[in-house]
């Protein structure tokens, strides 16, 4: 009980800033650097996260170009931020989606836990909401539940903002960063909402089990080629709202080595991809939402994503690998419309 009482102080301190002036906020956040192994520091996780509130939906294995680095991503939701945001859109729900990632980087390949950070989360997908100001307070409620598993897991519990950094201004008007709006088409979140399928609201679980069933369908390509998609989880957030969190070894690949390659600190040989502790952008969306009397599938234009996840790449990232989102788009496009 003590040490839950210090780290819950600990990230007051660290937080307290961020809530009462509109300083830059990391998308992620890093919350522990661990003092044992990649595999006792999982295994430690696992039962704090078992010990807690929290669902632990899915764990997926990322592929690391070359296996240099080793990393793992935990996939959770809160049924307490759930019920806070129950009367939001069902659009929304990407925000319900908690990510936590453990990974090692550095010359002695020192294991590092980070998350998806939930507050400018709720402040990108919640910005239009009459209830903005309490969204966003149950979200720094489950960011600090998030920081508070790590009392039980060996090492240092840090708050440390990682980029890409941008104020609350920022994150609750986004719509892409700097001369790379243009590649996002200005677009905020909802607008970069691109429809699937379209059907009536009752046909809402026949099409579950459709999208479901043609995204296995489909054999996962290798690194080079982007086509089959793997479901790493399968989450009903509520009555009228499935998330599906994709992956492949094509976009691990493409995100890692985009990420790394205009980054020199904590680069060498022995760590060269940096750009492994972005892994909790991972997993893509996919959602199936019932609205009205219709039923869409639903995912995102992926310029807008890399932007909100990847913009520290360097703008030169951006303009040498601006095919790599369509690419994705198409293929994600390609699996779930086939054979309509």
């Amino acid at each position: 009980m003590k040490n839950r009482v210090v780290v819950t102080l600990v990230a007051l301190f660290f937080w307290a800033p961020l809530t009462l002036a509109d300083d830059d906020i990391g998308i992620f956040e890093t919350i522990l650097k661990s003092s044992v192994s990649f595999a006792e520091t999982n295994a430690a996780l696992q039962q704090a996260i078992a010990d807690s509130e929290f669902q632990l939906q899915a764990t997926h294995d990322v592929r690391v170009p070359e296996n240099k680095h080793q990393a793992r991503l935990y996939v959770l939701t809160s049924p307490a931020y759930a019920t806070a945001a129950a009367a939001e859109s069902p659009r929304t729900v990407s925000a319900q989606l908690l990510r936590v990632a453990v990974f090692t980087t550095g010359d002695e390949q020192k294991t590092v836990v980070n998350m998806a950070n939930p507050v400018p989360h709720a402040m990108v997908f919640y910005a239009d909401s009459s209830r903005y100001d309490a969204l966003v307070s149950a979200a720094n409620n489950v960011a600090d539940e998030l920081r508070q598993l790590m009392a039980s897991v060996p090492g240092t519990q840090v708050s440390i903002q990682s980029a890409p950094l941008r104020t609350a201004k920022k994150y609750r008007s986004f719509n892409g960063d700097g001369p790379a709006k243009m590649m996002a088409k200005f677009r905020s979140w909802s607008e970069s909402q691109l429809p699937l399928l379209e059907a009536r609201a009752d046909e809402f679980e026949a099409i579950v089990e459709k999208v479901v069933a043609r995204l296995q369908a489909a054999p996962v390509g290798d690194a080079d080629d982007s086509t089959g998609w793997e479901i790493v989880s399968q989450i009903r957030l509520r009555d009228d709202a499935v998330h599906l969190g994709i992956t492949n070894p094509f976009i691990e690949d493409k995100m890692i080595r985009i990420n790394s390659r205009f980054r020199s600190d904590g680069k060498s040989d022995s760590s060269p991809y940096p750009g492994v502790d972005h892994v909790a952008a991972l997993p893509t969306d996919v959602l199936i939402v019932k609205e009205g009397d219709q039923t869409l599938v639903l995912h995102y234009g992926q310029m807008w994503r890399m932007q909100l996840y990847f913009w520290d790449s360097g703008y030169r990232a951006f303009t040498a690998n601006v095919g790599v989102p369509g690419t994705i788009v198409d293929s994600i496009e390609g699996a779930v419309q086939a054979d309509q």
